[in-house]
């Protein structure tokens, strides 16, 4: 009973943690939609579409999937007519960076810090866009949706365009709370029956990997499945509870920015009709490289600071 009771506890504050960073930021950008704001933006980084090998249109799924999520990004790219290429590329972009103000609030909830998180989400995007730019002659065909979702009718009020806004937020916060909340209870039990212990060892070998220790594991497994704004809960939960150091925290937040949710977000770009699996090798294999450099440079930084300070 008393598992039941701090897993349930546990998840209402963790719910009530970030619906405080969801609920706001949704209803602003909400609005925002119905203003000249987005457009605005859209304008203003259309110019810069090129050095991605994407057309001034192309910032419409960008600015969407960053301002909002990986959804709206990809309701936006259904909405134009696109090369393969143009498609493959929005992807992997959003792939790395999308919804960025939610994610980033986590982020800087479990300790990361901000300039980290911009530098190695748009870092990312922007890099990844101009190889593949580089490197890809192909898929210059128009690309073939598979189905798109039925655009909603938009709200004719200030009022009607409010309660849209406070519609969305609160769906949101209700699902992370649907997902949070029995999570939590299932990582007390995991805790009380002394099963974490087991989750820690079975991801011995990518924690070494990653230069990480093993009480990240499981801030690690949870953001790899349910991504960094709904495994959160976990990862704040780890970091105050599980003693998982800031440098952990920052080298498994870098890890994740490149690959996380693996599953969902992976399977949400069929419908656009791309292959998916080299898109999900370039997350792996990317996060892998990145998270080892940092980590290997960070620990070597370490070193010479103590032999300084020794001598």
């Amino acid at each position: 009973m008393s598992t039941l009771k701090n897993g349930i506890k546990a998840g209402l504050l963790t719910t009530w943690t970030l619906g405080k960073i969801i609920f706001p930021i949704t209803l602003i950008v909400t609005i925002l939609q119905f203003t000249p704001v987005l457009p605005f933006i859209i304008d203003l980084v259309a110019p810069l579409m090129g050095l991605f090998g994407l057309s001034g249109e192309a910032a419409i799924p960008l600015v969407l999937g960053n301002a909002l999520n990986l959804y709206a990004g990809i309701g936006g790219i259904l909405s134009l007519e696109l090369t393969v290429k143009e498609v493959f590329i929005l992807a992997v972009m959003l792939s790395f960076s999308h919804n960025i103000f939610i994610e980033t609030g986590v982020a800087l909830k479990v300790g990361v810090k901000l300039w980290v998180v911009l530098l190695v989400r748009f870092g990312l995007a922007a890099l990844s866009a101009i190889v593949i730019n580089l490197v890809w002659d192909g898929g210059g065909e128009v690309a073939q949706y598979g189905f798109a979702q039925a655009a909603q009718a938009a709200p004719e009020t200030w009022m009607g365009i409010f309660l849209l806004g406070v519609e969305k937020a609160m769906l949101g916060v209700l699902q992370l709370a649907m997902i949070v909340i029995p999570l939590m209870i299932a990582i007390q039990i995991l805790k009380d029956k002394q099963y974490l212990q087991k989750i820690s060892n079975g991801l011995g070998p990518l924690t070494r990997l990653l230069g990480v220790q093993k009480n990240a594991s499981v801030t690690l497994a949870s953001g790899l499945v349910f991504g960094l704004a709904m495994g959160a809960g976990v990862m704040i939960q780890a970091v105050q509870e599980d003693g998982v150091s800031k440098k952990d925290a920052t080298l498994v937040f870098i890890f994740l920015v490149a690959c996380h949710a693996i599953v969902e977000d992976t399977l949400i770009f069929i419908p656009l009709g791309i292959p998916i699996w080299p898109l999900l090798a370039i997350r792996v294999v990317t996060a892998l490289l990145l998270t080892i450099t940092v980590s290997y440079i960070w620990r070597k930084n370490e070193e010479n600071r103590k032999e300084a300070i020794s001598t």
